[in-house]
């Protein structure tokens, strides 16, 4: 604070001597001295001192602040300095040199960026970092919560709102959605890349459940679902510092704006549906990125957007991502992992071992040390196996496949045989207790020969047979020549014989 007046007054109003005054003031004799000899120049009494404040007192001794006698020059734009520093590359250097391209005249680098960092601290706006144009998108869900009502019951549904923010032009993205969990929250950043017609360099969320599964003010553990979204975008997932609001401020301040301009507006309307709530939402989200910001010159977020963040984001993948979960498993020993109550194969290897499993709403895909050993098409069958044979031991494959190998034997035998193998193969409940029957069929017909036992096998499908015992009867018997029910040799004429006594004997 300048003491010009307080040196005036102790040497003028109260009377002390130089030494004395610079004393009481702490500063030198010389500084006394000269302050008192402007003074006297200029033709003031205490008097006219006492009424003058200190700017205007300044000014009679020493004539302003000394870059007041540049006021000619032209100033520095500092809205059009902080829009441009949000370009990828854009430093203050750069546009002081374009700017004394226009200005030859003008502010040398130091007052350039006084002026500018003067306005920046007394403006308020709310982006406090300079944020590059597509570098970072921030994304937070807001603690109060639009509702619907429930057409069945009538009941309040509360839901969550979703609302992501590009750094650089403050586009925002908004939705609604049943819960935070991480088929929400992932579906959730999709839709807003697509809105955003492209993906931010980085992904700044907060540390909650959904995306980071070992929260960390370092190095916090992405939840895997969430990784795997950043690699299928091309955007690094890097979450704030946990109780840091300030390093997503943009997504605070966003998360903000929606309140006011979106569930503000939704107090008094009705709706029955998710999805008639959203529709709401994206009008009011039109509305509220239309809207001119009075600190910014007067753009709106659109068109910061279109003139910033639109091609400097990552482009969109063609193929579309689809949502998945990751979970742990333990392979059985039956080599089979439990999902949602279904039972999927692995390589029996794994037996014991622990597995990553990875489910979509079409696959179910396990995964050891980073490499996949097993896929399958998801089933939500309670209770039933899914198997594939190359995942057996040979032991086991070899009861698998028997049922086809056994098969093509027996069609190469003849069609009773296959049709019988078949019976036995459907009738048994275990797939193993009808392979073993239709083995036994095929033992037979290298001790008899096929011929034989196809046509003991007709004799034994005549007869209802459900497994091989009755052909090996009908073998050890020699009955298999026996003609078959409606054969010729069945309506033959009676035998003319003395001892038969024909239907006349009873009349």
């Amino acid at each position: 604070m300048s003491q010009t007046k307080e040196i005036l007054r102790l040497r003028w109003a109260v009377g002390l001597t130089v030494r004395e005054v610079a004393r009481a003031t702490q500063l030198s004799t010389g500084v006394v001295s000269k302050t008192e000899g402007r003074a006297t120049r200029a033709g003031l009494t205490w008097a006219a001192v006492a009424e003058l404040a200190e700017p205007d007192l300044e000014q009679r001794l020493f004539g302003g602040p000394k870059h007041s006698t540049s006021s000619s020059r032209a100033e520095p734009d500092p809205v059009w300095i902080h829009r441009e520093l949000r370009r990828a590359g854009v430093t203050l250097d750069l546009l002081h040199l374009e700017y004394l391209a226009a200005h030859p005249d003008g502010f040398r680098y130091t007052a350039f960026c006084d002026r500018y960092r003067t306005w920046h601290a007394r403006s308020g706006v709310v982006m406090r970092q300079v944020h590059r144009a597509g570098e970072k998108g921030f994304v937070d869900y807001s603690g109060k919560v639009p509702h619907f009502i429930d057409p069945q019951t009538g009941a309040r549904v509360d839901v969550e709102l979703f609302v992501a923010v590009l750094g650089a032009s403050n586009y925002t993205f908004a939705e609604a959605t049943l819960t935070q969990r991480i088929s929400d929250f992932i579906g959730s950043h999709v839709r807003a890349y697509a809105y955003f017609n492209g993906a931010p360099k980085m992904t700044v969320p907060d540390q909650l459940r959904s995306a980071v599964s070992v929260p960390c003010r370092y190095e916090p553990t992405i939840h895997r679902t969430y990784a795997e979204l950043g690699q299928h975008y091309g955007t690094a997932i890097v979450p704030a510092r946990p109780r840091k609001p300030r390093d997503k401020a943009k997504v605070e301040v966003g998360v903000q704006v929606a309140q006011r301009w979106i569930l503000a507006r939704l107090r008094n309307e009705t709706f029955f549906s998710l999805e008639s709530l959203n529709a709401r939402i994206a009008e009011l989200l039109h509305d509220l990125n239309e809207r001119p910001m009075k600190r910014l010159g007067g753009v709106s977020r659109r068109e910061l957007y279109e003139r910033y963040d639109r091609d400097a984001l990552l482009a969109l993948p063609t193929d579309p991502y689809v949502i998945s979960e990751w979970r742990g498993a333990k392979v059985a020993p039956d080599y089979h992992i439990a999902v949602d109550g279904h039972y999927y194969s692995v390589p029996y290897v794994l037996c014991g071992e622990d597995v990553e499993v990875r489910l979509t709403g079409a696959t179910v895909e396990a995964f050891r040390r980073g490499s996949r050993v097993a896929s399958h098409a998801r089933s939500y069958e309670k209770y039933r196996h899914t198997m594939v044979k190359e995942h057996m031991p040979e032991a086991h494959r070899a009861i698998f496949d028997g049922g086809e190998a056994i098969t093509a034997w027996a069609q190469g035998v003849g069609p009773m045989c296959a049709a019988l193998v078949k019976r036995i193969l459907e009738s048994n409940f275990h797939r193993e207790i009808g392979w073993r029957s239709a083995k036994g069929l095929q033992r037979l017909a290298g001790k008899y020969g096929p011929e034989r036992v196809e046509r003991a096998s007709a004799h034994a499908l005549v007869f209802g047979a459900r497994s091989y015992k009755p052909v090996e009867r009908m073998l050890k018997l020699s009955r298999e020549s026996l003609p078959l029910p409606g054969e010729d040799e069945s309506e033959r004429a009676p035998i003319e014989h003395e001892n038969v006594r024909g239907p006349g004997y009873y009349h």
